[in-house]
């Protein structure tokens, strides 16, 4: 091809794309980082406006007076007890969660139904079919299942469930927070284009993560008192995370980092 007709691959007018160095965060992991986050604070919030209402539904159960002692316009928010025949025991099994099980008559006119137990209890232990137990409800939940003088709750105990919500809402803010703060994080190395791989920096934030979590999940499940637990949680987050922020600035401080 003569000169003129040569083709000049310098003066294209379309720039050429330079390609991504190795080590450079992916804008696949910011966005995967940021919906992930977004999803886990938006659950936390959702499980947090819940929560009154759970909330006024256990405080009503802990202020339910047996139906014997209970006056007449009171008496659908009495504690009341049914004697019950076991019909059957079973233990199912669901991704490595073990429920149990038991089927109970109340009368010959009416159904059987079923009661999940919460764990592995005395009275789960020693019935079989044909023992006499009495149900335990409370408005239209079964609560508690006594055999003797033996009591075991219900999957079903109203006020359990605050204390699980605020611990899984929880677990699910401070997680959360920190695919965020993480989406944030790549998306200033990319900017920098930074391709080295921190990973002490990525382990010590994870085990921070874990701490966290499970301090706020253990205060919530060792006191009632929502402010007390919120204030255990605030003060433990913020402990772990001033630690986590020195650590982290002695580890970019090493030679080499």
């Amino acid at each position: 091809m003569s000169e003129t007709g040569a083709v000049n691959r310098s003066s294209s007018p379309y720039p050429h794309p330079h390609p991504q160095p190795p080590g450079l965060p992916s804008p696949k992991g910011v966005v995967v980082a940021s919906v992930v986050g977004s999803v886990l604070v938006l659950a936390a919030a959702v499980l947090f406006a819940l929560l009154p209402g759970v909330l006024s539904e256990a405080a009503d159960f802990r202020a339910a007076r047996p139906c014997a002692e209970a006056s007449a316009p009171e008496s659908g928010d009495c504690l009341s007890e049914w004697p019950a025949t076991v019909v059957s025991t079973e233990t199912g099994r669901s991704n490595k969660a073990v429920t149990n099980w038991v089927t109970v008559d109340l009368s010959p006119e009416e159904p059987s139904f079923r009661i999940r137990m919460r764990g592995d209890g005395p009275v789960w232990r020693e019935l079989a079919p044909g023992d006499r137990v009495t149900v335990f409800t409370w408005r239209d939940l079964v609560w508690q299942l006594g055999s003797g003088e033996l009591r075991q709750d219900t999957t079903e105990t109203p006020d359990r469930e605050p204390t699980v919500r605020l611990a899984v809402g929880l677990v699910l803010l401070i997680v959360g927070t920190v695919f965020l703060r993480g989406a944030g994080w790549l998306h200033r190395r990319r900017a920098i284009r930074a391709t080295d791989t921190p990973t002490a920096q990525v382990v010590v934030v994870m085990a921070a993560t874990l701490l966290a979590s499970g301090i706020a999940a253990t205060a919530a499940v060792a006191t009632d008192t929502i402010w007390l637990v919120l204030l255990v949680a605030a003060a433990g987050c913020a402990a772990v995370w001033t630690a986590t922020a020195l650590l982290l600035r002695g580890l970019a401080r090493r030679p080499g980092a």
